[in-house]
């Protein structure tokens, strides 16, 4: 894990702390700490649980499910039927359960359960560009923060809704508040995008990224591995190297007598440790938090919240066994294991950024994966009756154009629609979301609020709200001065 704070420091030079009365089999703990894809700012809070009882619901939690490229509302939950062809575009609109709401017709299973959700469809904010947009509705906060880069964070970003949860959120069962997965989310080039980690909060606030969607060859391959890998103007290219594991809770047996020889994994790992140690100032702390931190090691529920592979079969096969349906499949068992809020990043980097091949992408490899893993997670939460008391929010960092269009230079030649933040459709479920609801209307091109527009402070108070957070709350910066929490009120007629 990377911290805004560790590149700020070797930004000045800064080099990581030698410690001379630390022992190996302790650096090799403090190591063991990276390998669940934590770093020392969780364990500071978490204390040993291991004689404690799982906690009893009711327990508020969110799932915010991040569409990474931005989902295209004509062609998802927001049709526009009576547009001319190049509006409207490939795909026909079907009714759902609820009279009068029409979704794409490759949304079938959500189509199924719409008494159980609602949608958003006048949500808007004034950026087009990947990494602003993403920092708006990652954060909820529609400014550009002073000295914004869209190239990697800054210490002056906005922190995350899920930065804020683990700064406001008690920790409860040994696991931090809020967690991000199945990765980060890196740019093809390889920039981190700003906006998914704690900004002005300060990194201790960062939230538990849970590595899980691992392959070696990222470049330009989308969608949802193993079963739905595409190259975005290629076709079908599922990485042969996938592996969807989220990090062992656990020492691996016999890692304190191995020597470091061979061990490239490990060396790595403690090296970015004392990178964050040093950075946080925590090395006369170090002796206390690694206790916590074996403490967690040793907690079986936290090894069984991130475990999906031992899972029943017939559940996995109702999620589907990919990176779509394990990472929502995790997302369950972390909240109601006790995590507040999980953020799932559906699809890497880009996946819904539909410029080109628009159509066959979201037919085959986008949509149908998707239609399958939400609905799973509705009808999962609802059978353990756990709907009422989670909110699922699903969004991407803007909408995509009126209109459809080739590319200059597009390589597949075929159609697609380009970034669009004046509006998009925002779904929510659960949480006691009014079931059958449509909250604002776009205009009758799809191109921007026609009714009841809604703005990311909105969607933001609504996740707050549901985890029962009060109005006047407030979070700390580094200076220890107090910001508020809430910038807007709750979507009126959701809940």
């Amino acid at each position: 894990m990377q911290h805004v704070g560790d590149q700020a420091l070797r930004r000045t030079g800064h080099r990581g702390f030698t410690h001379a009365d630390m022992s190996r089999r302790a650096a090799i703990q403090a190591g063991s700490i990276g390998l669940l894809g934590l770093g020392m700012n969780h364990v500071a809070g978490l204390r040993a649980l291991a004689n404690e009882e799982p906690v009893s619901r009711p327990h508020k939690s969110v799932i915010y499910i991040f569409l990474s490229g931005g989902l295209a509302q004509h062609e998802s939950f927001d049709p526009k039927p009576d547009a001319p062809e190049n509006i409207r575009g490939e795909f026909a609109p079907i009714a759902t359960r609820t009279p009068g709401v029409h979704i794409s017709e490759h949304l079938p299973m959500l189509a199924a359960c719409s008494d159980k959700w609602a949608l958003v469809r006048s949500l808007t904010h004034p950026f087009n560009e990947h990494s602003i947009g993403h920092h708006v509705m990652l954060t909820g906060r529609s400014p550009q923060p002073v000295g914004f880069d869209g190239n990697r964070p800054t210490p002056n970003d906005f922190p995350s809704i899920a930065s804020v949860v683990n700064g406001v959120v008690p920790a409860r069962n040994n696991l931090p508040p809020a967690a991000v997965l199945p990765e980060k989310l890196i740019h093809v080039s390889g920039r981190t995008i700003p906006g998914q980690f704690a900004g002005q909060m300060g990194w201790k606030f960062d939230p538990w990224m849970i590595e899980a969607s691992q392959f070696h060859d990222t470049k330009y391959i989308h969608g949802a591995f193993p079963e739905y890998g595409f190259q975005r103007w290629e076709g079908p290219n599922n990485p042969k190297d996938y592996v969807f594991e989220a990090p062992r809770l656990e020492l691996p047996q016999g890692m304190l007598q191995d020597r470091f020889n061979g061990r490239l994994r490990l060396l790595q790992t403690l090296d970015e440790q004392r990178r964050q140690l040093d950075a946080a100032g925590q090395v006369g702390a170090f002796d206390r938090l690694r206790e916590n931190a074996v403490s967690m090691l040793n907690d079986g529920r936290v090894h069984q919240a991130v475990d999906v592979h031992s899972a029943p079969d017939a559940l996995q096969d109702r999620y589907g066994r990919n990176s779509f349906g394990w990472s929502l499949l995790m997302a369950r068992q972390l909240v109601e294991s006790g995590v507040s809020l999980v953020q799932v990043n559906l699809g890497n980097d880009e996946s819904w950024d539909t410029h080109e091949k628009a159509f066959p992408n979201l037919k085959d490899y986008l949509l149908p994966p998707t239609d399958r893993a939400v609905s799973a997670l509705i009808g999962d939460l609802d059978d353990r009756g756990m709907l009422d008391d989670t909110l699922i929010v699903m969004a991407g960092e803007f909408g995509r154009t009126p209109k459809v269009f080739t590319f200059k230079g597009a390589k597949s030649n075929l159609p697609g629609r380009d970034h669009w933040g004046a509006v998009q459709s925002v779904f929510f479920a659960g949480g006691g979301v009014k079931g059958g609801t449509a909250i604002g209307s776009s205009d009758r091109i799809g191109g921007y609020p026609a009714t009841d527009p809604q703005k990311p402070e909105n969607m933001a108070a609504t996740i707050y709200q549901s985890l029962g957070l009060p109005p006047t709350i407030t979070w700390k910066d580094r200076l220890d001065r107090p910001h508020q929490v809430y910038h807007a009120d709750p979507i009126k007629g959701l809940v």
